[in-house]
């Protein structure tokens, strides 16, 4: 167990240093004349210096499994700068990964981080898929306890429990808030509903199947 907290450290510090963040860090950031009036900042508002104190950059419970009794059969735990308030402004962020067996981290995209996966437990089916402009290929590998494995900003990816037994896996991040935009949620269970001439078309089924997964509850396992 030694060996993969000195790996998961190692990933967090060498995402710090490819971090993406000034960038974004959130969807929005709609300029306001009245700070007064301002919700937060490209981040988040800084606290006061001195009055600082250890918790400001601590977060417990990491060792505990996420509940996977769900849908998907996974749970993943977030460590962004909503958890850790400390992490403002540094870049980096953390999760960890839980799977029951056959369990999947169904296709998402993280739209301001790059990810490092490292498998603790269990073996992972893993992928992503290129851009357009290189014909959406997709790249894949199968991974095994101590193995690591990095997705590409931005890139669309996904990981599916292949074992009979349960899987871990832990994230580092490159940026302290990364964001999550799960495809299935995204697109057919949009609020309002993206309108279904749109989904036909693009999806080239019929208004049925589209109705179909659009009346759908899409579980969402962050």
């Amino acid at each position: 167990m030694k060996l993969f907290v000195i790996l998961f450290a190692c990933a967090l510090a060498i995402s710090s240093s490819f971090a993406y963040d000034p960038s974004p860090l959130q969807d929005i950031c709609v300029a306001i004349a009245e700070p007064k009036n301002a919700v937060f900042v490209n981040g988040k508002f800084c606290k006061n210096p001195n009055l600082t104190v250890a918790d400001d950059f601590l977060y417990q419970g990491l060792n505990m499994p996420g509940d996977t009794n769900n849908k998907l059969g996974s749970k993943v735990t977030p460590v962004t700068v909503d958890q850790i308030p400390g992490l403002n402004t540094l870049g980096i962020s953390a999760a960890r990964i839980d799977f029951a067996p056959y369990g999947l981290n169904p296709p998402h995209t993280h739209p301001r981080g790059t990810e490092f996966l490292i498998v603790v437990e269990g073996e992972l089916y893993v992928g992503f898929v290129l851009s357009n402009q290189l014909g959406n290929r997709l790249i894949t590998k199968v991974l095994k306890p101590g193995d690591v494995f990095v997705f590409p900003i931005g890139m669309i990816h996904f990981q599916l429990n292949v074992g009979k037994s349960n899987a871990v896996a832990f994230a580092g991040l490159s940026s302290q808030n990364p964001g999550v935009i799960t495809i299935a949620n995204a697109v057919f269970g949009a609020k309002p509903s993206i309108n279904p001439d749109v989904l036909t078309k693009a999806f080239q089924v019929d208004k049925k199947a589209i109705d179909y997964l659009q009346s759908q509850f899409w579980y969402d396992n962050n």
